[in-house]
């Protein structure tokens, strides 16, 4: 759940009902800046393309981004379908 200003009943709602899932000021993951919204992918793709880029430092501009690439090009349809049936089971 996602939202830029709650009042505390509801701040404890949700949290009540949807623990650890809540973002934003006080939440465990914090609102993204210049975002209206969160989709599943950035609970899912930037962190998996994030965990292939930086698993060793990065030495270079051009070593990043052929990381970057060769991460992308390690999703595969059936994750991301996957991901949005997760969500779907969520919610």
């Amino acid at each position: 759940m996602c939202t830029p200003t709650l009042g505390m009943i509801v701040r404890d709602f949700l949290d009540e009902n949807f623990p650890d899932r809540l973002c934003g000021r006080g939440g465990l993951i914090p609102w993204p800046s210049r975002s209206p919204d969160i989709t599943p992918l950035d609970f899912f793709l930037w962190g998996f393309v994030k965990n292939i880029v930086y698993k060793i430092p990065v030495p270079s501009l051009d070593e990043l981004k052929r990381r970057i690439v060769t991460a992308v090009q390690n999703v595969f349809p059936q994750m991301l379908e996957n991901t949005w049936r997760e969500i779907e089971f969520r919610f």
